[in-house]
């Protein structure tokens, strides 16, 4: 694990995706978490069409790396295989990440393991979907 990591696992049914940078980072702390935090926002702004809520609170990010170069890989999910928009999402993902300012290049992974289960819906988009 890097130096600089972030698991966003706040509570119980909360987003389960890490971030982290590189350890001993050549992006200085402050640029670091300001670029987390941006990533988090845009990532924020990608829906899955069939549901009305963004794929970070819906849980569909497992994994952001930044690395020293600020090329950012992300480890991404569906809810289902078989999604329809699953050539679609991640060029939305990398499109939204990629207008982070100060990020370089963006390379989004589709994986299915762990399969993606409604336990990583943060307790926001339960709410947004009456999963309770």
């Amino acid at each position: 694990m890097s130096e600089y990591s972030t698991m966003t696992d706040t509570g119980v049914g909360e987003p389960q995706a890490e971030i982290s940078g590189s350890g001993g980072s050549a992006i200085p702390a402050e640029d670091l978490q300001q670029i987390t935090q941006d990533i988090v926002g845009a990532l924020k702004t990608v829906y899955d069409p069939e549901i009305p809520c963004d794929i970070y609170e819906l849980g569909l990010i497992y994994k952001v790396d930044i690395e020293d170069d600020r090329s950012i890989s992300v480890d991404m999910t569906l809810t289902a295989p078989g999604c329809p928009v699953a050539g679609e999402m991640p060029g939305w993902v990398e499109d939204a990440v990629s207008s982070v300012a100060g990020v370089g290049p963006v390379n989004v992974n589709m994986v299915f393991d762990p399969p993606w289960t409604p336990d990583r819906m943060s307790e926001e988009a339960k709410i947004a979907l009456n999963w309770y």
